[in-house]
């Protein structure tokens, strides 16, 4: 399974609450730009998942112009800014199995997603991601390595 992590793209603050924080013109301009770049290695997505909170959602109608409609996407309330790691990953995980998935995208938000990262595979220190910004992680049985980590501007 190759499970990509995405981090919402830039987000406003000016907003009632965190959870309605809007992608401002450049967040929606960085997430294309990474979804048009992942369309060149990933056709498509069998299972994202995203979290409630606006600006992830907004991030994920940006990438969805660059893939055909995925077999399942989820709004999973566990990939909150503050959600537990542990089950963030474990439930990124049955969901995968749960949904016979190749390929999926799962987008939230720091440092929800550092800490998956370092969750899912052994010895690696949770990296930072920037808005926008994406990490592949490859599983083979119960084994995962991170294989790489791009942002918007170390793809340019």
């Amino acid at each position: 399974m190759q499970l990509f992590l995405m981090r919402h793209g830039e987000a406003s603050y000016l907003a009632h609450s965190d959870r309605e924080r809007t992608l401002t013109d450049t967040g929606r301009y960085h997430t294309g730009e990474m979804s048009n770049w992942l369309a060149k290695s990933v056709t498509e997505f069998d299972l994202v998942l995203v979290s409630p909170y606006l600006r992830a959602q907004q991030s994920w109608q940006e990438v969805s112009k660059h893939f055909p409609e995925p077999r399942k996407w989820i709004v999973l309330d566990e990939l909150t800014p503050s959600s537990d790691p542990n089950t963030a990953a474990d439930l990124t995980l049955a969901y995968a199995e749960q949904y016979k998935a190749d390929n999926v995208l799962v987008i939230a938000h720091m440092p929800l997603l550092g800490y998956m990262v370092s969750e899912l595979v052994r010895g690696v220190e949770p990296p930072l991601f920037a808005t926008s910004g994406l990490a592949l992680i490859d599983k083979h049985g119960e084994q995962c390595s991170l294989i790489w980590q791009h942002t918007p501007h170390s793809i340019s």
